[in-house]
């Protein structure tokens, strides 16, 4: 969960790496490091900690060099450190590296018998010595990653340069994601789109399997046999505007703010709310092949998972075919069955979960045809399933994902609703009902949008709370479970979302004066049986915080405060509800002073297992 960037050109290369780890750090940020090679040798800056010291460290001990990697680390094999920190040197080459070297103590017992010495803890260091054995051996800096690549297990993606060859940087790439991007005269490489997209759109996205070497000759692909691979470039639409700030003083709040426009962009022509019509772009399946459909398995994890909960009721209620939902961690290790006429969708903000991609690779195994939900154009997960619904969210920079999460609700209720009209489950005039209430949410969010300031206050009354309990019936149960994410993500507050019904079977218990339970219970088919697991908590001295409909008066006897929501469609009002609890967690972290962007121990996406 690292984040890699490369550079070699013609331009000095220090800042275009300080830059690039910048727009890295949502990666990871125990620490941080760059090298840079001029007049036939590597110069090294790192330091444990955030960007910022690493900047305050070149500021005071600058480099030059026209050829450079850099690195942001999320720590894995060993803990954050100066020492620990990438880029790691040994001999004549540098090497930064993203992934897990599974057998790295195999490896290191064999270097350390040859006499080598490590100085970290890292699973990495071995790929440094590996190379420079080979290249201290007389191989070139192609040769000696192809032959260290086959030594190694695991995944990984890593950029490698080597004083013997100035102005080169080779890469390798297997589960990790890497993408070059392709100037004039000069080559970016990155673990992640925001580094490239201030000097050019048009991108290769590193397949697993492959090597890049950039150097000034251009750029090659090859794969791990030296076997030459050729493709076009991808044309990448974001602007390197949308991944800043915007005068937001948070990514993350600005991306809840950008919800509206992302729903929009999502919705973008693909329906036509007046016919119940949806067209997607790539489906791979016809009609026929739609109809004789038995199941649909979702994989997914964390928030995606939360969307794939969702995506249950909504496939389920509107198609009529039975959905199961799997946590990517869980699905492959269980043999699990899958049934002739399956449909997988694997959901991926990134499209490079390693636990999704690992279940999408078992149920594709097993016989099951995918359809991805994910935000990135060529991700892994999009190019290995057989089609992909893309959410057009734009870069998510904050770590706890919002955005994405209403968007890949917004993509399963448009493909909820497109099976249902295929397999004669919704009539015409059901589908356009359906419709016009997903194209009236980005107005209804931003009237939640608009009343911030109530939430604003919530979140001071509540801010020294220790626990919290959430909520919710129905589709808006996958929607507790959120709210309660983001709450201990950024906050770092203990908190648990519940079927509002199973709370009598055990967290009950815990509600006393100083327990805050926020309760979904806005009107629809469950507000009586929820109302009244509302009273029980109500009852019982607990705090209760409500998000009821506008209008329902009766609220205000039962509730401590209440949050109301535009009325709004059964199916359609989880992508609503989830808007205020994003803003409830986002204002009582700021009150705690907590990292809203970078919380601690986490990472944006979770390339290993």
């Amino acid at each position: 969960m690292c984040g890699i960037v490369g550079y070699t050109g013609t331009k000095q290369c220090g800042e275009i790496l300080l830059d690039g780890l910048r727009k890295l750090e949502y990666r990871g940020y125990d620490s941080a490091g760059i090298a840079v090679l001029d007049g036939g040798e590597i110069a090294i800056r790192k330091s444990e900690g955030k960007i910022a010291r690493l900047l305050d460290l070149v500021a005071r001990d600058p480099l030059a060099g026209t050829c450079g990697v850099g690195h942001t680390r999320w720590a894995t094999h060993g803990r954050p450190s100066d020492d620990n920190a990438h880029p790691h040197k040994t001999g004549h080459v540098a090497v930064v590296h993203n992934g897990i070297v599974e057998n790295h103590r195999t490896i290191k017992e064999l270097l350390v018998a040859k006499g080598r010495r490590f100085l970290s803890e890292t699973d990495t260091e071995v790929i440094a010595h590996l190379v420079d054995e080979y290249v201290s051996g007389g191989l070139g800096l192609e040769e000696s990653v192809r032959k260290t690549v086959a030594a190694l297990h695991g995944s990984y993606a890593f950029l490698c340069l080597s004083e013997k060859e100035p102005g080169t940087v080779v890469g390798a790439r297997l589960n990790c994601p890497m993408v070059v991007g392709l100037g004039e005269g000069e080559t970016f490489l990155a673990s992640d789109l925001p580094p490239l997209l201030s000097h050019t759109r048009n991108a290769l996205f590193l397949e697993d399997g492959e090597i890049v070497i950039a150097g000034p000759n251009g750029v090659r692909l090859t794969d791990f046999s030296g076997n030459l691979k050729k493709r076009p470039p991808v044309h990448i639409d974001w602007s390197p505007v949308m991944a800043e700030k915007g005068g937001y003083r948070h990514f993350m709040l600005k991306e809840i703010h950008e919800q509206p426009r992302a729903i929009l962009d999502t919705l973008a022509g693909r329906v036509l709310p007046e016919t119940g019509d949806i067209f997607f772009e790539t489906l791979p399946l016809g009609e026929e092949e739609l109809r004789n459909l038995t199941r649909v398995l979702i994989v997914a994890c964390g928030t995606s998972w939360h969307a794939g909960l969702v995506g249950k009721f909504l496939i389920e209620g509107l198609a009529r075919l039975p959905v199961e939902v799997d946590l990517g961690s869980e699905y492959r290790y269980r043999n699990p069955v899958v049934e002739r006429g399956t449909l997988c969708v694997p959901i991926s903000q990134s499209g490079e979960t390693a636990d999704t991609l690992a279940g999408l690779r078992e149920a594709k195994g097993k016989g099951a045809v995918a359809v991805a939900i994910c935000n990135v154009v060529s991700s892994t997960i999009a190019r290995e399933s057989d089609g992909v619904i893309y959410t057009h969210a734009g870069p998510e920079i904050g770590v706890a994902s919002t955005k994405a999460f209403t968007t890949q609700l917004t993509a399963l209720y448009l493909l909820a609703i497109h099976l249902g009209r295929v397999r004669g489950k919704l009539s015409p005039q059901e589908a356009s009902s359906h419709l016009m209430d997903v194209s009236e949410l980005p107005r209804k969010i931003e009237e939640v949008l608009k009343r911030e300031d109530e939430i604003a206050a919530i979140a001071r009354k509540y801010k020294d709370s220790r626990d919290f309990l959430y909520l919710g019936r129905g589709p808006s149960y996958p929607i507790a479970l959120e709210g309660a994410l983001k709450l201990k993500e950024i906050s770092y507050i203990h908190a648990e979302g519940y079927p509002a019904g199973e709370m009598k079977h055990g967290p009950i218990a815990l509600i006393d004066e100083r327990m805050p339970v926020l309760v979904l219970c806005a009107k629809g088919d469950t507000y009586v049986k929820t109302i009244s697991n509302l009273e029980e908590a109500h009852t019982r001295g607990g705090r209760v915080i409500a998000v009821g409909t506008e209008g329902d008066s009766g609220l205000s006897q039962k509730a401590e405060d209440i949050f109301f929501l535009p009325p709004c469609g059964h199916l359609a009002r989880p992508i609503l509800e989830v808007v205020p609890l994003q803003l409830l967690a986002y204002h009582m972290a700021v009150l705690k002073g907590t990292d809203v962007d970078q919380p601690r121990n986490l990472a944006k996406s979770v390339t290993v297992e």
